[in-house]
């Protein structure tokens, strides 16, 4: 099997001084990393019994919809303001620097429907836990959230208490 930490590339004082990027692109360069991050998302999709994949712009967007493939299941795009079409619920939630806001279409998730959050990244949880507001609001079910690298020495995990968290790695931003 890879090893998906080999693929991982550390920038360092990117985007500001002091901060070690980790960069999942050389992921995706690479078939067999890619094939192999995908199948450890679907087998653990597949654990907690997932019937839908959701997924934040825009990385969410790229381990996600290879993953609902995989499992044969749907995908639902969690995007910034102003890229849905169709009628949208919102979160707003706290970064370190400022706030944002996600959306979601109204009819994405089905109540009782199961939905595994797949991002890139666990660093804050800010994006992850105002995805699973979404989520529960429309009558859905958090099965998990999986990440590709959690950072550990953050509070990403502590935002998530109560839900069942998988990253595939743990790194430092340091």
């Amino acid at each position: 099997m890879v090893n998906l930490s080999d693929y991982v590339a550390s920038i360092r004082d990117f985007p500001t001084e002091g901060i070690l990027f980790r960069d999942i692109t050389p992921i995706l360069q690479a078939p067999e990393a890619f094939r192999t991050a995908t199948k450890m998302l679907a087998e653990y999709g597949r654990k907690v019994g997932a019937d839908v994949i959701v997924g934040p712009e825009s990385r969410g967007f790229i381990f996600g919809c290879p993953t609902a493939v995989e499992m044969g299941i749907g995908f639902v795009p969690v995007r910034k303001p102003g890229k849905l079409p169709r009628e949208t619920i919102s979160c707003k939630y706290d970064l370190e620097y400022g706030s944002n806001e996600i959306f979601m279409h109204k009819d994405a998730i089905k109540p009782g429907q199961r939905a595994l959050v797949i991002d890139d990244l666990l660093a804050t949880g800010g994006t992850a836990k105002a995805t699973a507001k979404m989520i529960e609001e429309l009558g859905g079910i958090v099965a998990g959230f999986a990440f590709i690298i959690e950072l550990e020495g953050l509070p990403g995990r502590e935002t998530l208490q109560g839900y069942d968290v998988y990253s595939i790695l743990t790194m430092t931003d340091k």
